[in-house]
């Protein structure tokens, strides 16, 4: 999966009702590393979705434990934990180009501002 995110459109909500938030929180989830995978899997559209109910129900200050456990287990289904990724066979990508990219300009910058040296020369002649 790509690390940077999936940049794709995000699916139509798949409930016929959701709230404000959890309509937000949808799109938000689909522009994480693991939507690159989601959006060849309609069939997990759904459990995806649950994941997000439950996520907005948990940061509710009336949530309880069992919401968080509820949570967590719906995570690891559409891989959102280690373990989630791990037991989906799912990785991110590192993307090495731009690490190489970032690490030859902070090169770059710093060989550029360090000042000039200067050298002085002996003149034959005795310049007079």
């Amino acid at each position: 999966m790509p690390s940077e995110g999936y940049t794709g459109k995000a699916p139509d909500w798949p409930f016929p009702k959701g709230s404000t938030r959890e309509r937000s929180v949808w799109r938000k989830a689909w522009t994480y590393p693991q939507a690159a995978q989601w959006i060849k899997e309609p069939w997990r559209w759904e459990t995806i979705a649950m994941w997000v109910r439950w996520k907005v129900r948990a940061e509710s200050p009336e949530s309880s434990a069992a919401d968080a456990s509820v949570l967590h287990r719906f995570a690891d289904q559409i891989g959102m934990t280690p373990a989630g990724l791990k037991e989906n066979g799912w990785g991110l990508a590192v993307d090495e180009v731009a690490e190489a990219r970032a690490e030859k300009s902070t090169t770059k910058v710093a060989a550029t501002d360090a000042a000039p040296k200067r050298r002085l020369r002996a003149v034959s002649g005795g310049g007079a």
